[in-house]
C-alpha cells in the first residue's frame, strides 16, 4: 500500500503538494468496542480504542488497528495505523499535515479532492464540526468510493471501497486531512461516525 492506501489507479495532483494518505478502517465481525455507547463524549477516544496523535490533530481508531512507527509509515503521513486480515492490509487510518496551501476549509477540501486517486468517484462534500478551539471547528467532509486494484497487499481486485476525508485548518492556519477508507461491508456506519466525531484539532 502506498501513500494513498488501497489503490484504484494513478494519482492526480492538481496543485496538491503530495497525495493524501488513505485511512481505511475495518471492525472485525463480532468486535464491538466498549466505548461505542451513545453517551461517549465527542472528541474523546472510546474505551479500549487507540489514538493517533500529531502536533495539531488527533483521531481515535478501533483496537484492531496497529499504529505504525516513523520508520514503517509513508513519509507523507504524520500518523498512520493499519488493519491486516489474511495477510492483506484491509484498512488504514492516516493523518497528513500541511498537505496543500489553503486559506479556508473549503479550499482545503478542494485540495483533498485533488489528492484522491484517479478512478475514484467523488460522491459528496458536506460541512462538519470537529473538536477543538472554536475558530478551527468548521471543517469539510469529502466522501468518495472506488474499486480496489488488488495490487500488493491491497484487498482483492474488484473489492469496492468507500472513503471519507475530514479536512480543514488548524490553529496555525495550516491544512490537515484525516482519511478513512473501508472495504464494502467492513465498517458499521456507527463506528465510522465515532471515528469522525473523535477528530480533534489544535
Amino acid at each position: 500500500m502506498n501513500s494513498t492506501g488501497i489503490r484504484p489507479g494513478r494519482h492526480r495532483t492538481r496543485g496538491v503538494r503530495r497525495p493524501l494518505a488513505a485511512a481505511c478502517v475495518l471492525l472485525a465481525v463480532g468486535l464491538i468496542a466498549a466505548g461505542c455507547a451513545d453517551d461517549e463524549a465527542a472528541g474523546q477516544a472510546p474505551e479500549g480504542w487507540g489514538e493517533l496523535t500529531t502536533a495539531s490533530v488527533s483521531v481515535a481508531h478501533p483496537p484492531s488497528f496497529r499504529a505504525r512507527s516513523d520508520a514503517e509509515r509513508d513519509r507523507h503521513n504524520a500518523a498512520e495505523a493499519r488493519l491486516t486480515e489474511d495477510g492483506r492490509t484491509v484498512g488504514t487510518l492516516t493523518v497528513q499535515l500541511d498537505f496543500t496551501d489553503a486559506d479556508s476549509a473549503e479550499q482545503a477540501a478542494i485540495g483533498a479532492e485533488a489528492g484522491v486517486a484517479l478512478g475514484s468517484t467523488l460522491t459528496k462534500q458536506s460541512d462538519v464540526r470537529v473538536e477543538g478551539p472554536e475558530d478551527v471547528r468548521d471543517a469539510k467532509r469529502v466522501d468518495f468510493e472506488f474499486t480496489s486494484g488488488g495490487e500488493g497487499d491491497n484487498p482483492p481486485k474488484g473489492t469496492r471501497v468507500s472513503g471519507v476525508i475530514i479536512t480543514g485548518l488548524d490553529t496555525h492556519r495550516k491544512t490537515y486531512a484525516v482519511r478513512i477508507d473501508a472495504a464494502e461491508g467492513a465498517l458499521p456506519a456507527a463506528d465510522l461516525d465515532r471515528i469522525v466525531e473523535s477528530v480533534t484539532v489544535r
